[in-house]
Order: C-alpha cells, then structure tokens, then sequence
C-alpha cells in the first residue's frame, strides 16, 4: 500500500470531524455503505429574503469550517452560473439555497467571512459562487488536497468512499439544476454532497500532515483563495471542437461569424449553445461554404427539423464571413504567448528541446518520489518557459526568483528549483 492508501485504510479517519450517520461507514477494504438520506433530512429550499436572513444568521453563530458547493446547468443554460448553493456547518446543520429567488448572497459570504469554506474541485464554483457575493477568505479544497497526499481517484464519491466508508449516490451530477421547482432527490443529492465534506476535509488534513505536505497544500489553497478573476478568453471561437479541420482564412471566418451568431442567440435564450447549433456543424458550413439556403440545408446539422427562418439566420451568417475583406479575415493559428509547441522545439532549437526532455524527465522522477502528478509539483507551462528561456545566469537564485515570477508557490520552487538547474546545466543552457 501507498502512504495514501495506508491512510485510507485507517478507519480511525472515518469518523473525524463528526460522526457521520450510523455512527461510522464499513471498513475501506469491505463492503462501503451507501450514504442515503441526510443526518437531519432534507431542508426546505431558501427562496426568500426572511428565509436567507435566518440561515445567515444561523451559519453566523456555527463552529468551524463551512462545506460549500453549487450546482449549475451546464449544457441547459448559458453560461456557468449557480442554480443551487448547499452549505454544512457544525451548529447550523445543512442549507440549500436557490440563488434564482436569491441572487445576492454577499449578506451570508460576509458572515461566513472568518470561516474556512471547504470546496471539492474549488477553481469550478468559485466564479459562479462569486457572481453572487460569495468569496471566501480561506479554503479548503478537497479534491486538490486528494491529489498532493497522492490518491489516484479524486473525484468527491471516490474519496468518500476511500477514505469514510461511505457510497455516495452522483446519479444527478449532470441534470438540469434551473429546473423549478427541483425534485426532491435531486435535493437529497445536493444536500448529501455536503454532508461529509468537513469530515473528509479533517482526514485529508492528518493525512497531509503525515506525509509532511501539509503546509504546502495550504499555499495551494491561498493562491487559490487570493487568484484575481480569470481574463475573458481571447477568440473564444477558436475552442470550437473540429477546428483542426479548418485551414483557409475564409473558412475560419465562417467559424467565427457562425460561432458569434449561435452565442448572441444561446445568451438572448438562456440556453447552452450547443443546444442551438452544434460545433460539428458549424465546422461543416465553414468547410463547405454554402452558396445558399438549400445548399446549407444539405449539410449534416442544419437540414433536420431545421425551419427555413433558422437556415436563412445560419446562411446570413456564413454570407457575411464569405463578404469579408481579405484583410478582416482571422489569421489561422491562435497567437501564442510564450514558447511554441514542444512539438517544433527540435526544429527551430535543438538545445532548448534537449533542456526540456532532461527537465521534464527530472520533474517526472520527483513527481514520483512524492507520490502526485505532476502538474501539481509543477505547472508544465512553466517548465517549458524556463526551458526555452532559460536565466542568463544559471543557478539557483535565477532558477528560483524565475518560477516566482511564473506564480510558482514556495514549496514548488524549493523542490523544483534544483531539478531545474540540473536540466539546464546539464544541457548547456
């Protein structure tokens, strides 16, 4: 066993933090027990102002960290943002709030503003957690927290199960959560994802200050608490699956204008857009450049069900693109920032891709000491912009205050750092 499975297998873990119902799961190595109603029921939804006054203030006066998690429906809706909010806390028991009736919640985020808010998978709801005045000061990830103790299986029913005993049932994962009103097992699901998050959140802990990564999970968790927003994506239309098909400027620019098009309409609707035109088939119309109506119809999403108002809005669309001056067009390829594709390294410096092929094998051995991935020892973007660019002056002072500049944390340059060196060194940097 790994020091992480060894941790699992410890049932002293499955009950930390509270005593979960029926007083503790079965043991990690016989049969798990399904996780079916909440300890206290399932609570009324909060769909009003008197209703959030009472919850905040009853969170206000609980104890210790908060379990936080959201619902959204992706590929119903436009955009990312929150349908259902849960929250858990020791002395206040379990919410569940509909942040349609209710869409500021800066009221309750200020009151929870001293508590550790416990999150799996934080970076996914903390920009729709935001848009409603949700931002905590401090966090704990779980799934993260998962990934640095080195479980292989980190998705919230996984680490349940291993490290509680408990089965967590995730058949509404993908539903529709701007249904009104929900359902009731769709209530119960979304109330049993934060019953047990503080408990695992505790175990994590041991297990983290067991294997001596505990302070560098807490930097993980404050860069994540203390990120800024992300930046709007740049040509966001270039994400559009199939575009690899694409290669003539005109063609991209039917991508695009098509692309444009289906997100005012998706954003005017409220709907996903993929539900009002799919990628496959805008990529089919910018291949085949439809001349009009009937030739659009013919290609492979647009004639079925399709009403000739929808295929005349779609051929506008490509007509415009097809009008464009040269010079309006979209030049192929995205403009990158930083190194090109490891894939050309070799062609256009053979140097710097000998220096990533040491540095990446050097990464990959510590990785494995660690017993993580190595995106989490290291950001690989990071190790390719050293390796391309490496310091003028190679040693540990420029390799250091470089991975600080590339938003390294403390505990990855302190390990990274002398890999990193080596590599350049060794290949003449």
């Amino acid at each position: 066993m790994t020091d992480a499975q060894d941790t699992a297998a410890d049932s002293s873990l499955r009950t930390t933090g509270g005593t979960p119902p029926d007083d503790a799961g079965s043991s990690v190595t016989g049969a798990p027990t399904p996780l079916l109603e909440p300890r206290e029921g399932i609570p009324p939804v909060i769909a009003d102002e008197a209703d959030l006054a009472r919850v905040t203030a009853a969170f206000a006066a609980g104890t210790g960290p908060v379990a936080v998690d959201a619902e959204r429906a992706s590929g119903y809706r436009y955009g990312q943002r929150a349908y259902l909010v849960q929250l858990r806390r020791e002395g206040a028991g379990t919410a569940l709030i509909d942040p349609v009736a209710c869409p500021d919640l800066s009221g309750l985020g200020a009151a929870l503003a001293d508590a550790e808010w416990v999150l799996h998978a934080a970076t996914q709801d903390l920009p729709c957690l935001r848009e409603i005045g949700m931002v905590p000061a401090r966090l704990f990830d779980t799934e993260l927290a998962g990934r640095l103790a080195g479980f292989p299986r980190v998705g919230l029913g996984a680490m349940v199960e291993g490290v509680l005993g408990y089965v967590l049932e995730k058949g509404h994962s993908a539903v529709d959560w701007s249904t009104r009103p929900l359902p009731e097992p769709w209530l119960r699901y979304a109330a049993l994802d934060v019953e047990l998050l503080v408990d695992l959140r505790d175990a994590l802990e041991k297990e983290l200050e067991r294997q001596g990564k505990l302070e560098w999970a807490l930097q993980e968790f404050d860069a994540i608490a203390t990120a800024p927003p992300p930046e709007p994506r740049k040509d966001p239309w270039r994400r559009t699956s199939g575009m690899h098909k694409v290669r003539r400027r005109r063609q991209l620019g039917v991508v695009r204008e098509l692309w444009q098009t289906r997100d005012r309409i998706a954003q005017r609707r409220d709907v996903s857009p993929g539900k009002v035109l799919s990628d496959a088939a805008i990529v089919e119309a910018a291949l085949a450049l439809p001349g009009n109506v009937h030739a659009l119809a013919a290609l492979n999403g647009f004639g079925h069900r399709m009403g000739r108002r929808q295929l005349e809005q779609w051929q506008a669309a490509v007509d415009r693109a097809k009008a464009l001056p040269e010079a309006a067009l979209p030049q192929p390829g995205q403009p990158v920032a930083g190194p090109p594709p490891p894939r050309a390294w070799a062609d256009k410096d053979p140097a710097a891709a000998a220096r990533l092929s040491v540095a990446r094998a050097g990464v990959s051995s510590l990785a494995e000491r660690l017993n993580m991935p190595q995106e989490n020892v290291i950001s690989p973007d990071t190790v390719r912009r050293i390796c391309w660019e490496p310091p003028k002056v190679v040693d540990a002072a420029s390799v250091a205050a470089a991975l600080a500049g590339y938003g390294a944390r403390p505990w990855q340059i302190e390990l990274v750092t002398p890999v990193l060196v080596d590599s350049l060194v060794t290949k003449g940097a």
